[in-house]
C-alpha cells in the first residue's frame, strides 16, 4: 500500500512538473519583456531540478541528487548574472 501510494504520488508529481515546465517554456518564448523571460528561465531550471530529484527518489540513485545540486548552483548564478545585466547593462564591472 505504501509503495503504491509513493509510486502514484511520484508519477503525479512528474506529470505536474512536466506541465509546469511547459508553461515556463511558453513564458520564455512568449514573454513580452526580458524580465518575463528571465523568470521563465528561473522557473524552468527549478522545475528541472525537481524533476531530477523525483527521478532520484524513484530509482534510488544518488547521481540524480548530485546533478540536481549542480543545476541549482548554476541556475542561481545564471539568474543573478541575468538580473545584474538587466539592471545595469553589464555583468562584469
Amino acid at each position: 500500500m505504501t509503495t503504491t501510494l509513493l509510486a502514484g504520488a511520484l508519477l503525479l508529481a512528474q506529470m505536474l512538473l512536466g506541465i509546469a515546465m511547459g508553461c515556463a517554456v511558453f513564458r520564455m518564448l512568449r514573454g513580452p519583456r526580458a524580465q518575463d523571460r528571465v523568470v521563465g528561465l528561473d522557473t524552468l531550471y527549478v522545475n528541472g531540478m525537481l524533476m531530477l530529484l523525483i527521478f532520484g527518489i524513484r530509482t534510488g540513485s544518488t547521481l540524480y541528487f548530485e546533478a540536481a545540486l549542480v543545476i541549482a548552483l548554476l541556475g542561481f548564478v545564471g539568474t543573478a548574472a541575468l538580473a545584474k545585466f538587466l539592471m545595469r547593462g553589464e555583468v562584469i564591472e
